[in-house]
Protein backbone atom coordinates (compact mmCIF):
# COMPACT_ATOMS: atom_id res chain seq x y z
CA UNK A 1 0.00 0.00 0.00
CA UNK A 2 1.46 3.64 -0.87
CA UNK A 3 0.65 7.02 -0.17
CA UNK A 4 -0.88 8.25 -3.34
CA UNK A 5 -2.27 11.66 -4.35
CA UNK A 6 -6.19 11.68 -5.01
CA UNK A 7 -5.72 12.49 -7.98
CA UNK A 8 -5.10 8.94 -8.50
CA UNK A 9 -6.72 7.55 -5.35
CA UNK A 10 -10.73 7.15 -4.67
CA UNK A 11 -11.26 10.72 -5.54
CA UNK A 12 -12.86 11.30 -1.89
CA UNK A 13 -10.46 14.70 -1.26
CA UNK A 14 -9.62 17.84 -3.64
CA UNK A 15 -6.44 18.94 -2.67
CA UNK A 16 -3.51 17.50 -3.71
CA UNK A 17 -1.57 20.24 -2.13
CA UNK A 18 -2.68 19.74 0.87
CA UNK A 19 -0.22 16.91 3.15
CA UNK A 20 -3.49 15.92 5.07
CA UNK A 21 -5.67 15.20 2.25
CA UNK A 22 -4.16 11.94 0.48
CA UNK A 23 -5.65 9.36 0.04
CA UNK A 24 -4.33 5.31 0.71
CA UNK A 25 -4.75 4.09 -2.49
CA UNK A 26 -4.56 -0.02 -2.42
CA UNK A 27 -3.95 -1.37 -5.98
CA UNK A 28 -6.19 -4.21 -4.66
CA UNK A 29 -9.05 -2.62 -3.81
CA UNK A 30 -11.27 -3.72 -6.73
CA UNK A 31 -9.51 -6.93 -7.58
CA UNK A 32 -11.61 -9.98 -8.04
CA UNK A 33 -10.54 -12.91 -5.61
CA UNK A 34 -9.97 -16.30 -6.18
CA UNK A 35 -11.72 -18.93 -3.17
CA UNK A 36 -7.54 -20.05 -2.77
CA UNK A 37 -8.29 -18.37 0.08
CA UNK A 38 -11.32 -16.99 1.98
CA UNK A 39 -12.44 -14.31 4.55
CA UNK A 40 -9.95 -15.07 7.00
CA UNK A 41 -6.23 -14.02 5.93
CA UNK A 42 -4.28 -14.99 8.59
CA UNK A 43 -4.49 -18.87 7.01
CA UNK A 44 -0.55 -18.22 5.93
CA UNK A 45 1.11 -21.11 4.53
CA UNK A 46 5.06 -21.98 3.89
CA UNK A 47 5.70 -24.74 1.42
CA UNK A 48 9.40 -26.45 2.03
CA UNK A 49 10.62 -29.63 0.31
CA UNK A 50 13.48 -31.61 1.82
CA UNK A 51 14.82 -35.18 0.94
CA UNK A 52 12.28 -36.97 2.40
CA UNK A 53 8.76 -34.93 2.23
CA UNK A 54 6.86 -31.51 1.32
CA UNK A 55 6.46 -29.47 4.68
CA UNK A 56 3.63 -27.52 4.88
CA UNK A 57 3.54 -25.13 7.94
CA UNK A 58 0.12 -22.84 8.36
CA UNK A 59 -0.45 -20.38 10.50
CA UNK A 60 -3.61 -20.34 12.36
CA UNK A 61 -3.95 -18.67 15.47
CA UNK A 62 -6.76 -19.23 18.02
CA UNK A 63 -8.31 -22.00 15.88
CA UNK A 64 -8.80 -25.09 17.46
CA UNK A 65 -7.24 -28.20 15.98
CA UNK A 66 -11.18 -29.71 16.03
CA UNK A 67 -11.82 -26.60 13.56
CA UNK A 68 -9.03 -27.78 10.74
CA UNK A 69 -9.50 -29.99 8.03
CA UNK A 70 -6.73 -31.69 6.26
CA UNK A 71 -7.72 -33.43 3.09
CA UNK A 72 -6.32 -34.93 -0.29
CA UNK A 73 -8.46 -34.20 -3.22
CA UNK A 74 -8.45 -35.31 -6.74
CA UNK A 75 -5.06 -35.15 -8.95
CA UNK A 76 -2.97 -34.84 -6.11
CA UNK A 77 -4.46 -31.30 -4.51
CA UNK A 78 -3.59 -31.07 -0.34
CA UNK A 79 -6.53 -29.27 1.04
CA UNK A 80 -6.78 -27.05 4.02
CA UNK A 81 -9.95 -25.25 5.18
CA UNK A 82 -11.55 -24.57 8.70
CA UNK A 83 -13.00 -21.68 10.15
CA UNK A 84 -12.33 -19.07 13.75
CA UNK A 85 -15.67 -18.98 15.32
CA UNK A 86 -16.67 -15.66 15.97
CA UNK A 87 -16.73 -14.95 19.86
CA UNK A 88 -19.46 -14.49 21.83
CA UNK A 89 -20.72 -11.12 22.37
CA UNK A 90 -21.87 -10.81 26.35
CA UNK A 91 -24.50 -7.39 26.37
CA UNK A 92 -22.58 -5.81 28.86
CA UNK A 93 -19.22 -5.54 27.37
CA UNK A 94 -17.78 -2.83 25.25
CA UNK A 95 -15.81 -3.29 22.41
CA UNK A 96 -13.36 -1.02 21.74
CA UNK A 97 -11.38 -2.01 18.93
CA UNK A 98 -11.80 -5.55 16.88
CA UNK A 99 -9.05 -6.46 14.52
CA UNK A 100 -8.40 -10.25 14.58
CA UNK A 101 -9.82 -12.03 11.39
CA UNK A 102 -12.71 -14.34 11.99
CA UNK A 103 -14.47 -16.86 9.27
CA UNK A 104 -13.50 -19.77 7.18
CA UNK A 105 -10.09 -20.47 5.43
CA UNK A 106 -9.55 -22.30 2.22
CA UNK A 107 -5.89 -23.15 0.80
CA UNK A 108 -5.02 -25.87 -1.80
CA UNK A 109 -1.91 -26.94 -2.65
CA UNK A 110 -1.34 -29.34 -6.27
CA UNK A 111 1.34 -31.70 -5.15
CA UNK A 112 3.93 -33.10 -7.40
CA UNK A 113 4.19 -36.60 -8.64
CA UNK A 114 6.71 -37.59 -6.18
CA UNK A 115 4.03 -37.13 -3.19
CA UNK A 116 3.09 -40.29 -1.14
CA UNK A 117 -0.58 -39.13 -1.05
CA UNK A 118 -1.55 -42.19 1.02
CA UNK A 119 0.79 -41.24 3.80
CA UNK A 120 0.03 -37.71 4.68
CA UNK A 121 0.31 -36.60 8.71
CA UNK A 122 -0.81 -33.10 10.07
CA UNK A 123 -0.55 -31.88 13.49
CA UNK A 124 -0.98 -28.41 15.29
CA UNK A 125 1.01 -26.89 18.11
CA UNK A 126 0.89 -23.52 19.12
CA UNK A 127 -1.03 -22.25 16.45
CA UNK A 128 0.88 -23.83 13.92
CA UNK A 129 -0.77 -27.05 11.36
CA UNK A 130 2.08 -28.63 9.96
CA UNK A 131 1.68 -31.32 7.17
CA UNK A 132 4.24 -33.63 6.04
CA UNK A 133 4.16 -35.23 2.90
CA UNK A 134 6.62 -37.86 2.33
CA UNK A 135 7.77 -38.24 -1.31
CA UNK A 136 8.71 -41.57 -3.20
CA UNK A 137 12.05 -42.70 -3.09
CA UNK A 138 13.68 -41.57 -6.36
CA UNK A 139 15.28 -45.11 -7.42
CA UNK A 140 18.88 -43.98 -8.79
CA UNK A 141 19.28 -46.08 -11.95
CA UNK A 142 22.34 -48.92 -11.70
CA UNK A 143 25.22 -48.14 -13.49
CA UNK A 144 26.91 -51.01 -14.64
CA UNK A 145 30.62 -50.69 -15.55
CA UNK A 146 31.53 -52.29 -19.02
CA UNK A 147 34.92 -53.49 -19.68
CA UNK A 148 37.23 -52.45 -22.83
CA UNK A 149 38.51 -54.80 -24.09
CA UNK A 150 41.38 -54.46 -27.23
Amino acid sequence: MSIIPSVFGTGRRSNIFDPFSLDLWDPFQNFPTTNETSSFANARTDWKETPEAHIFKADLPGVKKEEVKVEIEEDRVLKISGERKIEKEDKNDTWHRVERSQGSFLRRFRLPENAKVDEVKAGMENGVLTVSVPKVEVKKPDVKPVQITG
